[in-house]
């Protein structure tokens, strides 16, 4: 498994939308255990799409299983083609990006949502998802149709915000 290069804005490249997967084999499912440990190596991502990591396939991973909002949740899913059928409901609520890192910003979701997605194998699944969840899953479907949570913030003047970074310790200031 490799950690692949992530993709920052402005890059042209998380604008074009993702293709369809039409074919279901070792190759992508190698492509799948890379994007993985990208994943897990960014710094608290609870998702990633393949957009971010310039493969322009519908493939996102989501798990909000250790988050501090972890229930309800479908835990770790690797969704194939996935597609919104039913959105209910609205909130607004934080989101950052691992191809955004210097900022976070408000932006309003569907509170739940049904989706329909493939697995690995090609088969066909249902989820009804809400809250925490829900946006997440919402957040990397966007970047499949080219589109960053900056393109949703309620206001860029008002609910956008510069991440704090924070020094190690010993670290000199500057």
């Amino acid at each position: 498994m490799a950690v692949l290069e992530i993709l920052k804005a402005p890059d042209p490249r998380l604008r074009q939308p993702a293709s369809e997967v039409t074919t279901f084999d070792d190759e992508l499912r190698a492509f799948v255990d890379d994007l993985e440990e990208t994943r897990l190596h960014g710094p608290g991502a609870v998702g990633i799409a393949a957009p971010q990591v310039d493969r322009l396939q519908r493939v996102v991973i989501v798990d909000c299983s250790h988050t501090r909002k972890p229930v309800p949740n479908h835990g770790h899913l690797v969704l194939i083609n996935p597609e919104i059928t039913e959105w209910e409901g609205h909130e607004i609520g934080r989101e950052g990006c691992l191809s955004v890192p210097d900022y976070t910003g408000n932006v309003f979701r569907a509170s739940r949502i049904r989706l329909t997605a493939q697995d690995l194998e090609g088969r066909h699944q249902e989820f009804d998802m809400e809250g925490y969840e829900a946006r997440a899953v919402q957040h990397e479907i966007d970047h499949l149709d080219g589109l960053l949570f900056l393109d949703r913030v309620v206001s860029r003047r008002t609910d956008l915000f510069q991440r704090k970074t924070y020094r190690k310790a010993g670290e000199p200031a500057g």
